[in-house]
C-alpha cells in the first residue's frame, strides 16, 4: 500500500526509489532533463556522453540535490566503450533496471546525391548503431530481474516525411522505431519493456553540430502552414514534457506497455 504524498513529492517515487539508469546523451537537452526528474524520484544515474565534462555538470547538479549520480564518457558507436560504460554502472550498483538510448545527432542535412557515403555512415552509426549497442549490452543485466528500456526517435521518418535532407536521420529514426519492436517481443519473456518516444519539436541544441549543405535549397517543396505550427502550445515543446514521458516509462505504472511508440509533438505531426 503506497504512502500518503506530501504536497510536492513525487507520486511514482514509490516505485523508481533504489532503481539504476543508464541514460545516453545526458549533457543537454532531453537526456539532461530526464536525469533530473529520475534522479528527483530516487533513481541512481549513470550520465553517458561523449563529453564527459558536460556530463559531470549534470551529476554536480544531482549531486547537490542529495542524488546519486555518475558519470562515464563513451562514443555509443564503440561497442568496448558501451560496454565498459555499463560494467561501470554495475561495479557501483550492481544492478541496471532502465535504459533510456536517448543520444544521437542530426548529421548533415543534404540532398541524397550529394549525400556522403561518410556522413550517411556517421548518423546511421550514432543513431541506429549506437541504440543497437546500447540496448545489446544492457540485456545481461536487465534479464535478471526485468526492465524498461526506453529509446528517443523522432516525429521525422516515422509520422512526418516533409523535413527535406533529413534522409539519413530519418532512416535511422525509423529503424529505431523497427527495432523497439522486435526488441519488446524478444524480450518480453524476461519482463523487459521496450518502448520509443517520438517527439516533435523541443527545445534543445542539436541544431549546434547541424550541417546544411547548400544544395538542399534545390530540393524543398514550398509548404504553406498555419500561423502556428504546434497547435498545442505556442512554441516548442520542453525537455522536462519529454522528461515526464520517460517517467513515466521507466516506472510501474506503464508495466503493461511494451513495442508502442509515443508521440509528444503537441499535434505538429498531424498537420
Amino acid at each position: 500500500m503506497l504512502s500518503e504524498k506530501q504536497p510536492g513529492q513525487e507520486a511514482s517515487r514509490s516505485n523508481l526509489a533504489g532503481k539504476t539508469a543508464l541514460i545516453t546523451g545526458a549533457s543537454s537537452g532531453i537526456g539532461k532533463a530526464a536525469a533530473l526528474k529520475l534522479a528527483k524520484q530516487g533513481v541512481k544515474v549513470c550520465l553517458l556522453d561523449i563529453t564527459r565534462k558536460h556530463a559531470e555538470d549534470v551529476q554536480e547538479i544531482i549531486l547537490r540535490k542529495g542524488g546519486e549520480a555518475i558519470v562515464t564518457e563513451a562514443d555509443i558507436a564503440d561497442t568496448d566503450q558501451v560496454k565498459r560504460s555499463i560494467e561501470k554502472l554495475i561495479e557501483k550498483w550492481g544492478h541496471l533496471d532502465i535504459v533510456f538510448a536517448n543520444a544521437g545527432i542530426n548529421g548533415v542535412i543534404s540532398p541524397i546525391e550529394d549525400l556522403e557515403a561518410d556522413d550517411w555512415d556517421t548518423t546511421l552509426n550514432t543513431n541506429l548503431r549506437g541504440t543497437f549497442l546500447t540496448v545489446k549490452h544492457a540485456i545481461p543485466y536487465l534479464k535478471k530481474q526485468g526492465g524498461s528500456v526506453i529509446i528517443t526517435s523522432s516525429i521525422n521518418g516515422n509520422r512526418i516525411f516533409k523535413n527535406f535532407g533529413f534522409t539519413a536521420y530519418s532512416s535511422s529514426k525509423a529503424g529505431q522505431v523497427a527495432f523497439a519492436k522486435m526488441a519488446a517481443l524478444e524480450l518480453a519473456q524476461y519482463k523487459i519493456r521496450v518502448n520509443v518516444i517520438c517527439p516533435g519539436y523541443i527545445s534543445t541544441n542539436i541544431e549546434k553540430n547541424t550541417e546544411r549543405t547548400p544544395e538542399i535549397e534545390e530540393i524543398q517543396i514550398p509548404i504553406e502552414y498555419p500561423e502556428t505550427s504546434m497547435p498545442l502550445e505556442d512554441g516548442p515543446g520542453k525537455p522536462e514534457q519529454v522528461a515526464d514521458l520517460v517517467s513515466f516509462l521507466a516506472s510501474d505504472d506503464s508495466s503493461h506497455i511494451t513495442g508502442t511508440e509515443i508521440y509528444i509533438d503537441g499535434a505538429e505531426s498531424l498537420l
